[in-house]
Protein backbone atom coordinates (compact mmCIF):
# COMPACT_ATOMS: atom_id res chain seq x y z
CA UNK A 1 0.00 0.00 0.00
CA UNK A 2 1.78 3.03 -1.10
CA UNK A 3 1.29 4.77 2.03
CA UNK A 4 3.35 5.82 4.81
CA UNK A 5 2.07 7.06 7.99
CA UNK A 6 4.03 9.85 10.27
CA UNK A 7 4.40 9.98 13.81
CA UNK A 8 4.34 14.07 13.90
CA UNK A 9 5.05 15.00 16.95
CA UNK A 10 3.66 18.05 16.84
CA UNK A 11 5.39 21.49 18.82
CA UNK A 12 2.40 23.83 18.44
CA UNK A 13 0.31 21.45 19.82
CA UNK A 14 2.00 20.97 23.04
CA UNK A 15 -0.13 22.31 26.25
CA UNK A 16 -3.58 22.50 24.24
CA UNK A 17 -6.45 23.28 26.80
CA UNK A 18 -7.81 19.97 26.06
CA UNK A 19 -4.82 17.88 27.00
CA UNK A 20 -5.60 16.45 23.67
CA UNK A 21 -2.00 14.02 22.47
CA UNK A 22 0.17 16.07 20.77
CA UNK A 23 1.87 13.07 18.65
CA UNK A 24 -0.35 12.79 15.84
CA UNK A 25 -0.77 9.80 13.05
CA UNK A 26 -0.64 11.27 9.91
CA UNK A 27 -0.83 9.10 6.53
CA UNK A 28 0.72 10.35 3.17
CA UNK A 29 -0.22 8.52 0.08
CA UNK A 30 2.57 8.81 -2.26
CA UNK A 31 1.66 8.17 -6.02
CA UNK A 32 3.25 5.44 -7.94
CA UNK A 33 6.02 6.95 -9.97
CA UNK A 34 7.19 8.62 -6.34
CA UNK A 35 10.02 9.64 -5.96
CA UNK A 36 10.73 10.10 -9.83
CA UNK A 37 9.78 13.83 -9.68
CA UNK A 38 8.02 16.41 -7.94
CA UNK A 39 4.52 16.26 -7.10
CA UNK A 40 1.86 18.49 -5.87
CA UNK A 41 0.40 18.47 -2.51
CA UNK A 42 -3.59 17.91 -1.37
CA UNK A 43 -4.35 18.55 2.33
CA UNK A 44 -7.44 15.68 3.09
CA UNK A 45 -9.45 16.97 6.09
CA UNK A 46 -11.72 14.22 7.98
CA UNK A 47 -15.68 15.41 9.09
CA UNK A 48 -16.57 15.87 12.58
CA UNK A 49 -15.42 12.83 14.84
CA UNK A 50 -12.97 12.05 11.83
CA UNK A 51 -9.12 11.91 11.71
CA UNK A 52 -6.91 11.14 8.65
CA UNK A 53 -6.34 7.46 9.62
CA UNK A 54 -9.93 6.40 8.74
CA UNK A 55 -9.89 7.46 5.10
CA UNK A 56 -7.39 4.71 4.57
CA UNK A 57 -8.88 2.25 6.54
CA UNK A 58 -10.32 -0.72 4.42
CA UNK A 59 -14.76 -0.36 3.70
CA UNK A 60 -17.02 -2.76 2.71
CA UNK A 61 -18.87 -1.99 -0.83
CA UNK A 62 -16.78 1.37 -1.11
CA UNK A 63 -13.34 2.06 -2.00
CA UNK A 64 -10.42 3.75 0.74
CA UNK A 65 -8.88 6.86 -0.73
CA UNK A 66 -5.77 5.00 -1.64
CA UNK A 67 -7.43 2.68 -3.86
CA UNK A 68 -9.89 5.37 -4.85
CA UNK A 69 -6.81 7.32 -6.07
CA UNK A 70 -4.97 4.67 -7.22
CA UNK A 71 -7.84 3.84 -9.48
CA UNK A 72 -7.97 7.20 -10.83
CA UNK A 73 -4.48 7.36 -11.82
CA UNK A 74 -4.79 3.81 -13.49
CA UNK A 75 -7.54 5.44 -15.56
CA UNK A 76 -5.60 8.39 -16.38
CA UNK A 77 -8.61 10.13 -15.06
CA UNK A 78 -6.45 11.95 -12.62
CA UNK A 79 -2.75 13.20 -12.50
CA UNK A 80 -0.06 12.12 -9.69
CA UNK A 81 0.00 13.84 -6.31
CA UNK A 82 1.01 13.46 -2.65
CA UNK A 83 -1.95 13.30 -0.58
CA UNK A 84 -1.44 14.31 3.54
CA UNK A 85 -4.88 13.50 5.94
CA UNK A 86 -4.17 15.60 9.27
CA UNK A 87 -5.34 14.30 12.58
CA UNK A 88 -7.20 17.61 13.85
CA UNK A 89 -8.99 15.43 16.20
CA UNK A 90 -9.94 16.93 19.98
CA UNK A 91 -11.64 15.96 23.03
CA UNK A 92 -14.98 16.61 21.68
CA UNK A 93 -15.00 15.15 18.23
CA UNK A 94 -12.92 18.16 16.08
CA UNK A 95 -11.30 21.33 15.57
CA UNK A 96 -13.11 22.36 12.77
CA UNK A 97 -9.71 23.04 11.74
CA UNK A 98 -9.14 26.72 13.62
CA UNK A 99 -7.31 28.17 16.16
CA UNK A 100 -9.16 28.38 19.58
CA UNK A 101 -7.91 28.82 23.10
CA UNK A 102 -10.67 26.34 23.90
CA UNK A 103 -8.95 23.69 21.96
CA UNK A 104 -5.85 24.76 20.45
CA UNK A 105 -4.20 25.93 17.16
CA UNK A 106 -5.13 23.35 14.66
CA UNK A 107 -4.91 25.76 11.88
CA UNK A 108 -1.72 26.65 12.56
CA UNK A 109 -0.54 23.51 12.95
CA UNK A 110 -1.51 22.34 9.40
CA UNK A 111 -0.18 25.83 7.40
CA UNK A 112 2.68 26.73 9.46
CA UNK A 113 3.69 23.12 10.97
CA UNK A 114 3.00 20.20 9.08
CA UNK A 115 3.01 21.91 5.38
CA UNK A 116 6.59 23.36 5.77
CA UNK A 117 7.63 20.01 6.92
CA UNK A 118 5.98 18.04 4.44
CA UNK A 119 7.72 19.79 1.86
CA UNK A 120 11.17 19.64 3.12
CA UNK A 121 11.12 15.75 3.62
CA UNK A 122 9.42 14.77 0.48
CA UNK A 123 9.76 15.80 -3.38
CA UNK A 124 6.80 18.25 -3.46
CA UNK A 125 6.48 21.09 -6.01
CA UNK A 126 5.01 23.30 -3.62
CA UNK A 127 1.92 24.01 -4.98
CA UNK A 128 -0.95 22.45 -2.31
CA UNK A 129 -4.56 22.18 -2.41
CA UNK A 130 -7.35 21.88 0.88
CA UNK A 131 -9.69 19.09 0.41
CA UNK A 132 -12.34 18.10 2.56
CA UNK A 133 -16.41 17.22 3.75
CA UNK A 134 -18.39 18.15 6.07
CA UNK A 135 -16.44 19.62 8.63
CA UNK A 136 -13.63 19.02 6.72
CA UNK A 137 -15.51 20.64 3.62
CA UNK A 138 -15.42 23.91 6.06
CA UNK A 139 -11.92 23.48 7.41
CA UNK A 140 -10.77 23.66 3.13
CA UNK A 141 -12.62 26.63 2.52
CA UNK A 142 -11.54 28.55 5.90
CA UNK A 143 -7.74 28.11 5.35
CA UNK A 144 -7.78 28.73 1.53
CA UNK A 145 -8.96 31.94 2.93
CA UNK A 146 -7.11 32.71 5.71
CA UNK A 147 -3.55 31.00 4.43
CA UNK A 148 -3.86 31.65 0.84
CA UNK A 149 0.07 31.72 0.67
CA UNK A 150 -0.11 28.29 1.58
CA UNK A 151 -3.01 26.89 -0.32
CA UNK A 152 -3.52 27.59 -3.85
CA UNK A 153 -6.81 25.43 -4.83
CA UNK A 154 -9.62 24.50 -2.52
CA UNK A 155 -12.43 22.12 -2.74
CA UNK A 156 -15.77 21.75 0.12
CA UNK A 157 -18.11 18.83 -0.14
CA UNK A 158 -21.11 19.37 1.78
CA UNK A 159 -19.25 21.78 3.70
CA UNK A 160 -20.81 23.64 6.96
CA UNK A 161 -22.32 27.12 6.33
CA UNK A 162 -24.99 29.38 6.41
CA UNK A 163 -25.22 28.46 10.19
CA UNK A 164 -28.69 29.63 10.42
CA UNK A 165 -29.59 26.35 8.16
CA UNK A 166 -26.77 24.12 9.72
CA UNK A 167 -26.68 25.06 13.44
CA UNK A 168 -29.48 26.59 14.43
CA UNK A 169 -31.92 24.11 14.55
CA UNK A 170 -29.60 22.30 17.17
CA UNK A 171 -29.85 24.76 19.45
CA UNK A 172 -33.37 23.80 21.05
CA UNK A 173 -32.25 20.47 21.44
CA UNK A 174 -29.01 20.89 22.70
CA UNK A 175 -30.65 23.31 25.50
CA UNK A 176 -33.02 20.18 26.12
CA UNK A 177 -30.23 17.86 26.51
CA UNK A 178 -28.32 19.86 28.85
CA UNK A 179 -30.46 21.12 31.11
CA UNK A 180 -31.48 17.45 33.09
CA UNK A 181 -27.27 17.74 33.56
CA UNK A 182 -27.77 21.02 35.42
CA UNK A 183 -24.92 22.91 32.63
CA UNK A 184 -22.55 22.08 30.36
CA UNK A 185 -19.95 21.12 33.05
CA UNK A 186 -22.09 18.61 34.50
CA UNK A 187 -22.64 17.39 31.31
CA UNK A 188 -19.51 16.90 29.97
CA UNK A 189 -18.30 14.61 33.05
CA UNK A 190 -20.99 12.64 32.95
CA UNK A 191 -21.09 12.72 28.59
CA UNK A 192 -17.17 10.97 29.07
CA UNK A 193 -18.48 8.02 30.79
CA UNK A 194 -21.06 7.00 28.46
CA UNK A 195 -20.59 4.13 26.38
CA UNK A 196 -22.32 5.51 23.72
CA UNK A 197 -21.44 9.38 23.49
CA UNK A 198 -23.70 10.12 20.31
CA UNK A 199 -26.69 8.30 21.07
CA UNK A 200 -30.19 9.07 20.86
CA UNK A 201 -30.77 12.91 20.67
CA UNK A 202 -27.30 13.96 22.33
CA UNK A 203 -24.98 14.69 18.49
CA UNK A 204 -26.69 18.25 18.72
CA UNK A 205 -25.67 18.88 22.27
CA UNK A 206 -21.99 17.15 21.48
CA UNK A 207 -21.95 19.43 18.27
CA UNK A 208 -23.21 22.55 19.60
CA UNK A 209 -20.95 22.22 22.85
CA UNK A 210 -17.90 21.22 20.08
CA UNK A 211 -18.98 24.05 17.45
CA UNK A 212 -18.81 26.43 20.53
CA UNK A 213 -15.42 25.46 21.47
CA UNK A 214 -13.77 26.28 18.07
CA UNK A 215 -15.96 29.32 16.94
CA UNK A 216 -16.71 31.33 20.53
CA UNK A 217 -13.79 30.31 22.84
CA UNK A 218 -13.92 32.28 26.25
CA UNK A 219 -10.75 32.07 28.23
CA UNK A 220 -12.52 33.47 31.25
CA UNK A 221 -15.47 30.49 31.00
CA UNK A 222 -15.50 27.54 32.76
CA UNK A 223 -15.66 25.40 29.99
CA UNK A 224 -13.30 27.70 27.95
CA UNK A 225 -16.40 28.55 25.51
CA UNK A 226 -19.38 30.29 25.45
CA UNK A 227 -22.46 28.97 23.89
CA UNK A 228 -24.81 31.01 22.02
CA UNK A 229 -27.80 30.65 24.11
CA UNK A 230 -28.82 31.33 27.60
CA UNK A 231 -29.22 28.02 28.93
CA UNK A 232 -32.39 28.76 31.35
CA UNK A 233 -34.19 30.93 29.11
CA UNK A 234 -32.57 29.32 25.91
CA UNK A 235 -32.92 33.11 24.19
CA UNK A 236 -30.10 33.48 21.55
CA UNK A 237 -27.38 35.38 22.73
CA UNK A 238 -26.76 37.90 19.86
CA UNK A 239 -23.08 38.65 20.74
CA UNK A 240 -21.91 35.04 20.65
CA UNK A 241 -23.59 34.08 17.78
CA UNK A 242 -22.31 37.05 16.15
CA UNK A 243 -18.79 35.35 16.47
CA UNK A 244 -19.63 32.31 15.25
CA UNK A 245 -21.13 34.14 12.57
CA UNK A 246 -17.39 35.37 11.71
CA UNK A 247 -16.38 31.89 10.65
CA UNK A 248 -19.50 31.54 8.37
CA UNK A 249 -17.75 30.82 5.28
CA UNK A 250 -20.62 32.83 3.41
CA UNK A 251 -19.68 35.80 5.59
CA UNK A 252 -15.80 35.59 5.20
CA UNK A 253 -16.15 35.62 1.56
CA UNK A 254 -16.28 39.55 1.37
CA UNK A 255 -13.49 39.91 3.60
CA UNK A 256 -11.09 37.24 1.88
CA UNK A 257 -12.54 37.72 -1.48
CA UNK A 258 -8.95 38.28 -2.64
CA UNK A 259 -7.88 35.58 -1.52
CA UNK A 260 -10.53 33.12 -3.18
CA UNK A 261 -10.24 35.09 -6.52
CA UNK A 262 -6.63 34.16 -6.68
CA UNK A 263 -7.08 30.28 -6.01
CA UNK A 264 -6.48 28.25 -8.80
CA UNK A 265 -9.41 26.04 -8.35
CA UNK A 266 -12.34 26.63 -6.13
CA UNK A 267 -14.64 23.84 -5.92
CA UNK A 268 -18.17 23.14 -3.76
CA UNK A 269 -20.70 20.75 -4.09
CA UNK A 270 -23.24 18.94 -1.58
CA UNK A 271 -26.69 16.38 -2.05
CA UNK A 272 -29.56 17.89 -2.56
CA UNK A 273 -31.01 16.62 0.03
CA UNK A 274 -28.34 16.89 2.97
CA UNK A 275 -29.83 16.76 5.99
CA UNK A 276 -27.87 19.53 7.32
CA UNK A 277 -29.46 22.16 4.72
CA UNK A 278 -26.16 22.68 3.33
CA UNK A 279 -26.85 22.71 -0.14
CA UNK A 280 -29.03 25.69 0.84
CA UNK A 281 -25.63 27.04 1.80
CA UNK A 282 -24.23 26.09 -1.19
CA UNK A 283 -26.36 27.65 -3.23
CA UNK A 284 -26.15 30.77 -1.42
CA UNK A 285 -21.74 30.67 -0.89
CA UNK A 286 -21.66 30.37 -4.91
CA UNK A 287 -24.42 32.58 -5.76
CA UNK A 288 -22.48 35.44 -3.02
CA UNK A 289 -19.18 34.21 -4.70
CA UNK A 290 -20.30 35.36 -8.37
CA UNK A 291 -21.45 38.85 -7.01
CA UNK A 292 -17.77 39.37 -5.86
CA UNK A 293 -16.08 38.14 -9.07
CA UNK A 294 -14.71 34.89 -7.80
CA UNK A 295 -15.40 32.05 -9.99
CA UNK A 296 -16.54 28.69 -8.26
CA UNK A 297 -17.09 25.42 -9.76
CA UNK A 298 -20.71 24.71 -8.13
CA UNK A 299 -22.13 21.32 -8.23
CA UNK A 300 -25.13 20.04 -7.25
CA UNK A 301 -26.41 15.91 -7.08
CA UNK A 302 -28.65 13.54 -6.30
CA UNK A 303 -27.98 12.76 -2.84
CA UNK A 304 -27.73 13.56 1.13
CA UNK A 305 -25.16 13.77 3.70
CA UNK A 306 -23.91 10.67 4.40
CA UNK A 307 -21.53 8.24 1.65
CA UNK A 308 -20.71 10.64 -0.46
CA UNK A 309 -17.11 9.62 -1.32
CA UNK A 310 -17.89 8.96 -4.39
CA UNK A 311 -17.55 12.43 -5.17
CA UNK A 312 -14.31 12.76 -4.75
CA UNK A 313 -13.78 11.16 -8.24
CA UNK A 314 -15.05 14.54 -9.27
CA UNK A 315 -12.91 16.93 -6.90
CA UNK A 316 -9.59 15.16 -6.74
CA UNK A 317 -8.88 15.38 -10.41
CA UNK A 318 -9.53 18.60 -10.86
CA UNK A 319 -7.84 20.19 -8.01
CA UNK A 320 -4.21 18.11 -9.13
CA UNK A 321 -5.05 19.69 -12.52
CA UNK A 322 -5.33 23.04 -11.49
CA UNK A 323 -2.31 22.72 -9.13
CA UNK A 324 -0.38 20.93 -12.06
CA UNK A 325 -1.19 23.87 -14.72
Amino acid sequence: MPVTILEFDSRLLRHNPLGDPTQRRIPVYLPPSYPRRRYPVLYLLAGFTGFGEQYVQRSLWSENIVERVDRLIGERRMREAIIVMPDCLTRYGGSQYLNSTATGPYADHIAKELAPWVDKHFATTGRRGVIGKSSGGFGALYLGMKYPDVFHAVASHSGDMYFEYCYLPDFPKALDGLQPYGGIERFLRAWEQMPKRLAGGLHAVVNTLAMASCYSPNRRAKVGFDVPFDLNTGELRDDVWQRWKTFDPIDMLQPHRKALRGMRLVYLDCGNRDQFALHHGARIFAAHAKALGIKVRHEEFDDNHSGVSYRFDRSLPLLVRALSS
